[in-house]
């Protein structure tokens, strides 16, 4: 079912007060959303990398030209909403699609389900020459804040990936209902990312990205995501350094890692048994 912004809000500013993390939850099939939903997730999001994480693929096969980011959002919302029953879900959108009319893109999430978007596949995992000409020629992360501020001018609920200090701030000033601070790609599991901050490191930019953000507007709810945030224990012990901070987003760490990991041992304790 679909909710409002406002309900989605005060559910989230109740876990807090309830001194509880906000958790939100990548899902790249039926079966991911519907044990995120049973496990206690706050948020269900859904976006192209999802579908190929559980393929096998890496998590950025989401920014290349393997398919249609916007058009597969559409197809994985058949197989996610009919499963998920008080949860709201989130469409990661791809903001710089130049063959979307954004308005009449974001109504028809709406319209389909959809409680809420996130700006992905996004151009702020790209660094370089290639993200330099993508700015210079039309299609940079400025797009992406256009989409955030007309998705909340349509009472769309809000969270966009962030990853660094002006973008922060740029995204609160449209808006943005909770900022996800990322911080790289997850490392662990067999198709994790090979570079990555330290906790550290993570955790000083997270904080960075908040307080840029927090400047816009006070009451700003940030969520940490990526790198070295990836198991329970590694984002326990950051929460903990990180004051303000109100929860985690996972999508590797939900669904890949768990998934990779029961799997392999089903089939070892299978290939255990010994013939009578």
């Amino acid at each position: 079912m679909a909710f409002t912004r406002q309900e989605i809000l005060n559910r989230l500013e109740a876990q807090v007060k309830a001194g509880r993390p906000i958790v939100g939850c990548g899902a790249g099939t039926g079966i991911s959303a519907k044990f995120a939903e049973a496990g206690g997730a706050d948020l269900i999001i859904i976006y192209n990398s999802g579908r190929y994480r559980m393929a096998g693929r890496g998590s950025l096969a989401g920014l290349m030209p393997y398919g249609d980011a916007n058009a597969i959002v559409v197809e994985m919302a058949s197989e996610v909403l009919p499963v998920v029953k008080n949860t709201p879900v989130l469409a990661g959108v791809c903001g710089t699609d130049p063959f979307r009319l954004m308005p009449v893109f974001l109504k028809q999430l709406k319209e389909i389900g959809f409680s809420g978007v996130q700006n992905f596949p996004t151009v702020g995992l790209i660094d370089g020459n290639f993200r330099a000409n993508l700015e210079a020629t039309g299609m940079g992360y400025d797009k992406e804040i256009a989409m955030i501020k007309l998705a909340h001018e349509m009472d769309l609920f809000t969270s966009p990936y962030v990853f660094d200090e002006d973008q922060a701030k740029a995204m609160a000033e449209v808006g943005a209902d909770i900022l996800v601070a990322h911080v790289g790609l997850t490392t662990s599991g067999s198709i994790g990312a090979g570079v990555a901050l330290s906790l550290d490191e993570a955790i000083d930019r997270t904080m960075r990205m908040a307080e840029a953000g927090r400047k816009v507007r006070k009451d700003l709810m940030v969520i940490c995501h990526g790198g070295p945030f990836d198991e329970p224990e590694n984002v326990g012990v950051a929460l903990k350094r990180m004051p303000g901070v109100v929860g985690f987003f996972g999508a590797s760490s939900i669904e890949r890692l768990p998934v990779e990991r029961a799997i392999r041992s089903q089939v070892e304790a299978f290939k255990s048994l010994t013939l009578a």
